[in-house]
């Protein structure tokens, strides 16, 4: 798992990046506790359990949208910039990666025909008007 942090703000989280080979038998959280969005990765062994659980409600402010993509099928290349909005690092992303964006911009050039991949972001989604801002 690679942490990638501003050149603007060094203090400041952009983007994390894992490759599936990188996964390992061991937890490993790609998101400080710190971050609206909480990923983490771990190899399973057959039989292995969870005890039964759900999670309690309580009041938590965020203002701003957190993106985490899970690339199943195919290829692109990951483009993420930076807090002044100028091209930060291209990266390319295949199956079994997993790209975690906080507070950087991105956008994806697809290189490979049906490429699949999982989103994930929190919510609610109140549309492009209000979410976006293009860069461009």
């Amino acid at each position: 798992m690679q942490r990638y942090y501003s050149k603007v703000n060094p203090d400041v989280l952009l983007f994390t990046i894992n490759h599936k080979e990188n996964i390992s038998h061991d937890r490993s959280d790609l998101s400080p506790d710190t971050e609206y969005l909480q990923v983490a990765t771990k190899k399973l062994n057959k039989g292995t359990t969870f005890k039964p659980h759900k999670h309690r409600t309580f009041l938590r402010e965020i203002d701003k949208t957190h993106e985490a993509w899970v690339f199943l099928q195919g290829r692109v290349l990951a483009k993420f910039y930076d807090l002044d909005d100028t091209l930060y690092e291209e990266i390319i992303l295949g199956p079994g990666d997993c790209a975690v964006a906080y507070n950087a911009g991105h956008s994806f050039v697809v290189l490979e025909e049906d490429t699949i991949l999982y989103e994930f972001k929190n919510g609610p989604y109140y549309g492009v008007e209000k979410d976006k801002e293009y860069l461009d």
